[in-house]
């Protein structure tokens, strides 16, 4: 199980960066453009409603059952809590200091930079820690396709179901693995958020 957890595991990190900078980019995109948010948004909103479990064959069927398949799917639930937080991370600085930057003639790209991005921080590790536990969720939904990777957990979960009668040890350590492996995930970004967010009590979120 340590392979399969191990395999899994890089495909979830890729989709997981996937998501995460798919998300990022619409959040940019969607706070220098209200028509763009607006017309958008209802599609990405409604798009989470589509279970997973529907959406994943055909996925599958598209992009193959392989790496790029699984990345797809497990980015696919990663990209939604990030582009969310984050929007609400960049429409976060106070007016008066947007107003202060505009007053001294910064561009939108200086004012992105120095100061809805910094404001935005502790939202987005506050998704980061959503979807780093979704992406290990993708990862496993996408290799449970039939015909999909014969290596991860997916796989191995699927494989232990069918042997539960006789087994029933081996597919509680599949779950297990899966879980140790979000907990593994979601420790990191929470590392990785400590350290960006050190000298700077009580910003965290969530």
């Amino acid at each position: 199980l340590v392979g399969a957890a191990v395999y899994t595991g890089r495909e979830a990190a890729l989709g997981f960066l996937v998501g995460g900078v798919f998300g990022l980019g619409l959040a940019a995109i969607f706070v220098h453009s209200r028509l763009a948010e607006r017309a958008f948004m209802p599609y990405i909103v409604a798009s989470q409603t589509i279970p997973i479990l529907a959406l994943a064959p055909l996925i599958a069927f598209a992009f193959g059952n392989g790496l790029v398949g699984i990345v797809i799917v497990a980015s696919y639930l990663t990209f939604f809590p990030v582009t969310i937080a984050e929007l609400r991370g960049l429409t976060s600085p106070d007016p008066r200091a947007l107003e202060l930057m505009r007053s001294c003639a910064a561009s939108r790209w200086t004012i992105f930079w120095k100061l809805r991005m910094p404001a935005s921080v502790p939202y987005l590790f506050a998704a980061l820690k959503v979807a780093a536990t979704a992406s290990i969720v993708g990862a496993i939904v996408g290799e449970g396709n039939p015909g999909g990777s014969q290596f991860g957990l997916g796989r191995a979960i699927l494989n232990f179901n069918e042997q539960y009668i006789t087994g029933p040890e081996k597919l509680w350590a599949a779950i297990i693995a899966a879980a140790l492996l979000g907990l593994v995930f979601f420790l990191v970004v929470r590392l990785l958020e400590l350290y960006a967010l050190r000298g700077r009590p009580h910003a965290a979120v969530g």
